[in-house]
């Protein structure tokens, strides 16, 4: 079983870059895909980005292309959110997850979970 520590957040001016890192234990992550999700105070958990067990396909939420950008290094059993030009609205507890198989966007299949890392954009 797969187990994932977020690390990363932290208070940033609106137009600044932060990087997420979550790291995995288990032998096995190279055959999950990964994603990143966020949720902020009184909204749903949303999908952020997504990357494929080989690191060859992504996928982003509209509200983040061009400034989000997911990869994954199996042989450090991390995968990395880099965020350039934030926006406060860009505020939000953000998780990793994992799910064995094909990368999809939908929250209710991933079945691991980090704990998260709060990530706060001043205006």
């Amino acid at each position: 079983q797969v187990q994932l520590v977020e690390s990363g957040g932290g208070l940033v001016q609106a137009g600044g870059s932060l990087r997420l890192s979550c790291a995995a234990s288990g032998r096995t992550f190279s055959s999950y895909a990964m994603g990143w999700f966020r949720q902020a105070p009184g909204n749903k958990r949303e999908f952020v980005a997504v990357i494929s067990w080989s690191g060859g396909s992504t996928d982003y939420a509209d509200s983040v292309k061009g400034r989000f950008t997911i990869s994954r290094d199996n042989a450090k059993n991390t995968v990395y959110l880099q965020m350039n030009s934030l926006k406060p609205e860009d505020t939000a507890v953000y998780y990793c997850a994992a799910k064995p198989g094909g990368e999809n966007i939908e929250v209710w299949r991933y079945n691991i979970w980090g704990q998260g890392t709060q990530v706060t954009v001043s205006s």
